[in-house]
């Protein structure tokens, strides 16, 4: 069903795609937007045994392309060095492939909720608990379910870590 990497020597193990997974911040969620142009939206997002979780409105162009089609795909990019004598760039990323769904159910919705909360703000629950409860009804929980995940990094990177 997915591609195989043409370029297999320089494929990220699936450990190394989770941490940069658990590193990241951020990173672009792709979905197939209105009259079928693809939507790329950079978010914020926590990643999850095997999912991604981030938060959006309760309307907008995210939710009714997820609504209308829930394959997604969701890209980070961990390094990007320019190499200019060299011509090239010494970079690092992945990308997930999935099912997104709206957590509709309110333990789902909560649980999901936490996880990505205390991913930007561990220290504070107190606070963090306040701003879940205040924003709960106006916000929009997206859980994706992964089903592939690829890795790859320049091959120059490869080699450093081989030496």
């Amino acid at each position: 069903m997915f591609r195989k990497m043409r370029r297999y020597k320089q494929a990220l193990s699936l450990l190394e795609c989770a941490a940069i997974l658990n590193k990241a911040t951020s990173g672009t969620l792709a979905v197939m937007g209105d009259d079928n142009y693809p939507y790329a939206v950079p978010l914020s997002f926590v990643y999850d045994h095997n999912r991604l979780i981030f938060h959006c409105a309760t309307s907008g162009h995210k939710i009714d392309a997820i609504e209308k089609n829930p394959k997604v795909s969701f890209c980070i990019i961990a390094q990007d060095q320019v190499v200019e004598e060299k011509y090239t760039t010494y970079f690092r990323s992945v990308i997930v492939f999935g099912k997104a769904h709206i957590a509709r159910n309110v333990k789902e919705k909560k649980e999901a909720f936490e996880v990505l909360a205390a991913k930007y703000s561990p220290r504070d629950e107190k606070g963090r608990m306040d701003e879940m409860n205040k924003l709960f009804e106006q916000t929009n929980i997206i859980i994706v379910d992964i089903e592939h995940i690829s890795g790859k990094e320049a091959i120059e990177l490869k080699k450093n870590c081989e030496k």
